[in-house]
This record gives structure tokens, sequence and C-alpha cells, in this order.
């Protein structure tokens, strides 16, 4: 009898291991490194995601994807069995949490500009990068970004988690074959029923849209609980603060707010961005824009990639062009190339942008980062994330504040940072594991060794080679 209870004790035990252990494809399995039911990474200096400083001699302990203890490592022991890292000269932070990323990369139709899903090298890239949970923030192919989020779920393919934002909410305006377009607020909220029903969790508006479509939208979002974000332009950011969008694209580069010519749901490119140009950084209207927007609980994501100058800057930021095509790198270089030395009022407006985010952080405004891989072909996902970590600090955050940015911050805005975000006992082992101290140079963020991702970790650097040349093709 006693041998009886024994066996079906030590069954159900392994019965629970079973159900717990994801199940990963043959196409999977050669990235993974380590996927032991308990790892101990110890004597690592740990950037938790709290923003406060870093912590040397460190021990994280995470047990079938949840983390158990993290202390000092002199006082916590691995336990018996457990897979061993040593994390000497090596530093610990959060999987990324980034929140404007796109499954898709610029690939011109003739002369028009246009994007084109990349299913492969895109969802790989962005793991690779230590981006362990990532927002779609606008898509072209919904139905692909579903199946890709599902297909990693279920073990099949390589990538991040996925909140999958919906077809792009935009009126007639740009001639951009792969863009959505609705007619009317009646449309948006219909577009918004359609997509929520098929599985997708957030909406963004585009530059055309109007304060009559942001309305409907964000009503019909809200009443699911879902959340709308917006790169805009027809409507400013106070009136998209007041109608109650919960977030806002691309710092404040989007911003129509001080064009002295804006007319009402009406786009002027040129106008925007030299009202932008001509406003002082520390300027009393842009202060109060700010103020408002956090009065409205209003995030702001930072999307420095997608705007960095080409003069005195690397042609893809982070190295990135090593995952492109032939085709696709010709073409980046010969646009780079183009620009230098003539993107003067680029580099100044950058570097406004910059200290907008820091003025809107520094208020207590909820300030996210993603990288949005479009625009002249230069960003590319995973090594975008890293590029977007350097360029926050650039701009005057901390390494351990800029890793709270693209960690615990975007974490708050999913409403999930009980879950991850942080390095915490509790919390999913989502974690990336660094070859360098980031506080001494934070272009050690290059070097990612190992990304966890629900406890199992993946080899980055094999999954950086078996990508390049594919960008530009898939």
């Amino acid at each position: 009898m006693k041998k009886s209870w024994l066996f079906f004790v030590l069954m159900l035990s392994v019965l629970g291991l079973n159900t717990f252990a994801q199940q990963f494809t043959p196409q999977v399995t050669p990235f993974i490194k380590v996927n032991a039911p308990t790892v101990a990474i110890t004597n690592v200096k740990l950037i938790d995601g709290t923003g406060k400083a870093a912590q040397l001699h460190q021990t994280v302990i995470f047990n079938n994807g949840k983390i158990q203890e993290v202390g000092d490592a002199e006082k916590i022991k691995p336990p018996a069995g457990a897979q061993i890292i040593d994390g000497t000269g090596k530093t610990l932070i959060p999987g990324l949490v980034m929140l404007h990323e796109h499954l898709y990369y610029t690939v011109p139709a003739g002369t028009f500009f246009n994007i084109a899903e990349m299913p492969y090298s895109f969802p790989r890239l962005y793991l690779a990068g230590g981006a362990t949970t990532i927002r779609t923030a606008g898509s072209i192919e919904p139905q692909t970004d579903l199946a890709i989020k599902r297909m990693i779920n279920e073990g099949k393919t390589i990538g991040p988690d996925m909140d999958v934002t919906a077809p792009y909410i935009e009126e007639q305006g740009y001639d951009i074959p792969a863009l959505n377009v609705i007619k009317g607020p009646e449309d948006a909220a219909a577009t918004v029923k359609f997509w929520a029903d098929r599985g997708c969790t957030s909406f963004k508006m585009y530059v055309h849209a109007t304060k009559a479509d942001m309305a409907a939208v964000v009503k019909e979002a809200h009443k699911r609980h879902m959340k709308v974000t917006g790169h805009i332009g027809a409507v400013t950011y106070r009136e998209a603060a007041e109608t109650g969008i919960d977030d806002l694209e691309h710092g404040f580069m989007a911003s129509s707010d001080f064009d002295s010519l804006k007319t009402e749901d009406k786009v002027n490119d040129s106008e925007e961005r030299q009202s932008l140009i001509k406003l002082p950084v520390n300027s009393p209207k842009m202060k109060s824009l700010q103020q408002y927007m956090i009065s409205k609980h209003v995030a702001l994501t930072s999307t420095l990639t997608v705007f960095e100058p080409s003069t005195g800057h690397e042609m893809v930021p982070g190295g990135g062009e090593v995952a492109l095509t032939t085709e696709a790198r010709d073409l980046v270089e010969k646009r780079w190339q183009a620009s230098q030395n003539h993107d003067q009022a680029s580099i100044e407006l950058f570097k406004k942008n910059q200290a907008w985010e820091k003025q809107y952080y520094d208020l207590g405004g909820l300030l996210v980062a993603g990288t949005d891989p479009t625009g002249a072909g230069r960003v590319v996902s995973g090594y975008s994330n890293h590029r977007e970590i350097e360029l926050l600090v650039d701009g005057g955050f901390t390494p351990e504040q800029a890793i709270k940015i693209c960690t615990l911050n975007g974490a708050v805005y999913l409403g999930r940072q009980n879950e991850i975000g942080t390095v915490a006992a509790g919390k999913k082992a989502d974690l990336v594991l660094i070859d360098g101290d980031l506080t001494n140079d934070i272009k050690n963020i290059r070097k990612t060794e190992l990304v966890f991702k629900n406890g199992v970790g993946f080899d980055s650097q094999k999954i950086f080679e078996s990508v390049k040349g594919h960008v530009g093709m898939n």
C-alpha cells in the first residue's frame, strides 16, 4: 500500500512538471541552451528593472519558469540539482517589454513607400535582442501576427510574447499600399469589434484619423478593457488626451500642438515639423502639454531609433546591417550616404525630442519604449532594441532608468507588472544575461548571451546568426 501511494505521488509530480514544461519543435530546440527545471545565476550584477542602482554579487534562482529567490550571493545557496550559471563579469536584467514593434520592414513598391511582413526573421530577432514581450503597434497582416503569436506559444517558432495590435485605423491620406483605411467613425468602431473578436488586444490610430474616429475607437476599445495608442497628426496630443487615448507614439515628434496654422482634423506634415524645430527645448507650452497628458494618464512611447540621424551615426542602429539582404543593404546604404551632412535640422530636432522625453519622465509621466522598424529601412528588430537603450542613456537617463523604461514601464502599461518587468520572486523568469557591465558601458547591451523566456534560456548569438541576410526577404 505504501509503495502504491509513493508511486501515485511520484506520478502526480511528473505530470505536474510535464504540464508546466513547454514543448518545442525541432525547429526551435537547437537554439535552446538552458532548459533545466531549476536554474541559479550566481555572482551577477543585477539591474532589476525598478530603476534603483545596480546591485553587485547577486544570485537569482528560478524554478519551472518562476523566480524563486533573489539576493546576495553570499547568503543564497543554489539548491541541489540546480543548473548553475556563473554570472561573474556579467549583467542580468529583466526581459525587455517593448511597445512599438512591428513584424514588418520597409520594402518599397516601386516609387511608393511600402512595408512587407517579416514572419521568420523579426520574431527571432526580437527575442535574440532581449525582448521577451512586445506590442506590435500597428499591423499590416494581423492574421499573420496572430498566427505567429499562436505558433510561438505552441513552441513551433522563436519569438517573444505578443500583444497584437489591429490594423492601423487611418483615413485616406498617404498612398501606402499596405495600410488599412477606414471611412468615418462608424467604420472605425466596426474595425475594433472585428479585430478584437479575432484576437487582437490593442489598437492604433494613425495620422489622418479624425477626433470623431478616435472617440469611436476609444469608446469601443475601452468597453472591452483594451487600450488605444496613436501616431497622430490630424488630432493634436492635447485633443487625444482629452478624448481618452492611452498612449502616444514617437515621443513628441508627431505632435501637431504647436503648429500655429493647424486646422481641425487636418494634417500639414511640413508645418508640424517646422513648429517643433522652432519650439525651444524648455518651452512653457511644451511643459503645459506634458502636464496635461500626465493628468490624463497618457503614456508616451519613445522610438528614438527610427529618428536617429545619419550624419555621424551607424548606417543601421545597433549594427544590424548584417541581417539585411544584399538588395536591402544596398538601398539603405544609398539613402544613408545621401543624408550625410544634409540632416542638421534632423539632428537638432532629434536632440530636442530626447530632452522632451526626459522632461516627461522627470515630471512623472509614464515613458515606455519601442523601436519602430520602418522609415528608411535603417531600423532592424533586435539590434534596434539594443540601440533604443543606448539612445535613452545618451539622452540623459541612467542605465538603470533606461532599463526601467524598457521593462517595468512597459509592463505597467500592459497591466502585467505583477507578472513581468522586474527581477523579483514570484515573477516569470523572463531575463537577459549580458556578457559585460552595463553601468560601465551601456554598449555592452549588444552582448546579449542568454535570453530566458519562462525560464527557458535561448542562445542569443546563435539566433542572430540564423537570420543573417534574411531581413528584406522574410
